[in-house]
């Protein structure tokens, strides 16, 4: 970059920039939470390993053998996370999730900025969408998804403005990634059929009425996009079986009823108020915008906030796919002079200041890098690449001292237990929720809570230790502790390793 374009900086690119980098540092400096991403590794080392992806569960005790369609869901970016974590560990992967975050919301600032106009507009947008989207980015085969999402978005809007072929070609490449990656990949679909219905409602529009005047010449396009992307869905290892997989796993009441994820957005949360607040600035500002919504907008409003009302899992993608049509009717309020002059045409401010905040940025992103986390001083919570409620330790001590099995487990432990413990201890259960029936859950709600016939039930799956999570499961930690039926022989802040008296390391 040349100097004159460093003397050009203005308050309004700063806006941008502290977006962009905030929510860059921001990943960088999350370690990786245990509940999924680990077993994802471990099956991505399998595929790696044998060249197939596996059909049936080999990593629990309690469900061994059974089908787990699942892992023909995800296997790509399985493999791609296992290839990552090889060749640069932890380290690279949040730098690589880090990536494709800010990639997501760059992506959607851009589409902000040409829809608006405004630098301040567009920050604005993909802050918005952020604010939406930050309890989802956690390292997760989904974060894929958001990328492609806000590649489908672009295309959309771009193909729009100013038609090319070549946008046609995001859709069914996009999909067959996205098909292969996550269950999400039905948004894009949505995506898509949302434009056609526009297409369509705008030349009936146009033509008062008359069906005639809806002709392949208008909606040749998004029409095209919806059937190669149908048509590139269908290149995967399950063909047309991934759309029953997705009505069967929406439909799974252990899903909707033990993930958080799936649950209705509450005020008790903090991503459940944010969407509520979200919610009425998006209502108030699309009533008082002096344009009309246009119908692909209304749908869009109205489906991904029907969608997150019903779970927390559509929240992202309310803030992904409203950031533009809000950017949209700002501009239209600051335009019409509601919102006052400053917002399209801000001042310019102190070329120093503004150079000085660019090297506090351009620093803070830096020193965000991972790898830096051992060297600069954070809280215990955020110091290391891995979380610290991830079980490394009970499970090193586990290995190293041959502790007995079967083993009893924190669910939230178990993703980890797959990768590090796997093939000398198998879970009970873990982040694979649907693959576990009601009555094992049960049974480990039952024990976790230390409930009347806890022991009895331990007695029945023959379980010899326990590993156990100090914050998630401290009625039986403490049952536990109090009992002479079990000897604790690893502790610490987060997890705690029980044999059963009179047992013997192995």
């Amino acid at each position: 970059m040349s100097r004159s374009a460093f003397r050009g900086i203005s308050i309004q690119h700063l806006w941008v920039f502290a977006v962009l980098v905030g929510i860059f540092a921001f990943v960088n400096t999350h370690p990786i939470r245990p509940h999924d991403f680990w077993w994802h590794m471990a099956v991505g080392r399998e595929i790696v390993r044998t060249g197939e992806i596996p059909t049936v569960d080999a990593y629990s005790y309690t469900m061994a053998g059974q089908p787990y369609p699942s892992y023909k869901m995800f296997w790509m970016m399985e493999v791609a996370l296992y290839e990552i974590h090889r060749v640069g560990g932890a380290a690279l992967v949040v730098f690589v999730q880090s990536l494709l975050v800010t990639l997501t919301y760059g992506l959607i600032l851009m589409l902000c900025l040409r829809i608006s106009g405004s630098l301040r507009i567009a920050a604005f947008g993909a802050f918005f969408a952020a604010c939406l989207g930050f309890n989802d980015w956690n390292v997760r085969p989904q974060t894929i998804s958001f990328l492609l999402g806000a590649l489908f978005l672009t295309a959309i809007y771009q193909y729009r403005r100013q038609p090319h072929k070549g946008w046609l070609a995001v859709f069914p490449a996009g999909m067959v990634v996205w098909a292969n990656s996550h269950g999400s990949f039905p948004i894009g679909f949505a995506l898509l059929g949302m434009w056609l219905l526009d297409e369509v409602v705008r030349r009936l529009r146009a033509g008062a009425g008359a069906m005639g005047g809806v002709s392949f010449k208008y909606v040749g396009a998004p029409l095209t996009a919806l059937a190669l992307a149908a048509f590139a869905a269908l290149i995967n290892p399950r063909g047309f079986g991934i759309f029953c997989y997705i009505t069967r796993l929406t439909g799974d009441p252990v899903v909707q009823h033990l993930v958080p994820e799936w649950a209705p957005p509450s005020f008790a949360t903090l991503d459940g108020t944010l969407f509520y607040v979200a919610l009425l600035a998006g209502t108030l500002i699309l009533a008082f915008s002096p344009r009309r919504p246009t119908f692909f907008q209304s749908v869009c409003f109205l489906s991904f906030a029907v969608l997150s009302l019903k779970t927390s899992r559509g929240i992202v993608w309310y803030g992904l796919v409203m950031a533009p049509v809000l950017s949209y009717h700002i501009s239209a309020l600051a335009t019409d002079g509601r919102l006052g002059n400053g917002i399209m045409h801000p001042s310019v401010g102190s070329r120093t200041l503004n150079l000085a905040f660019t090297g506090l940025l351009v620093l803070m992103a830096l020193v965000s890098l991972p790898w830096f986390k051992e060297i600069i001083p954070l809280s215990e919570r955020k110091s290391g690449l891995i979380s610290v409620e991830t079980p490394v330790r009970a499970t090193a001590f586990m290995l190293r001292e041959n502790v007995p099995g079967p083993v009893f487990h924190a669910m939230s432990f178990g993703s980890y237990l797959i990768w590090a413990g796997h093939p000398e201890y198998r879970v009970f259960v873990d982040g694979r929720i649907e693959l576990y029936p009601p009555g094992i859950w049960r049974d480990y709600l039952s024990i976790s809570n230390a409930q009347c016939g806890w022991a009895e039930l331990l007695d029945h799956y023959r379980i010899r230790t326990l590993m156990l999570s100090q914050l998630e499961q401290p009625a039986l930690v403490d049952t536990v502790n109090a009992s002479s039926d079990w000897k604790v022989v690893f502790e610490d802040s987060y997890s705690m390793v029980a044999i059963r008296a009179g047992a013997a390391f192995e």
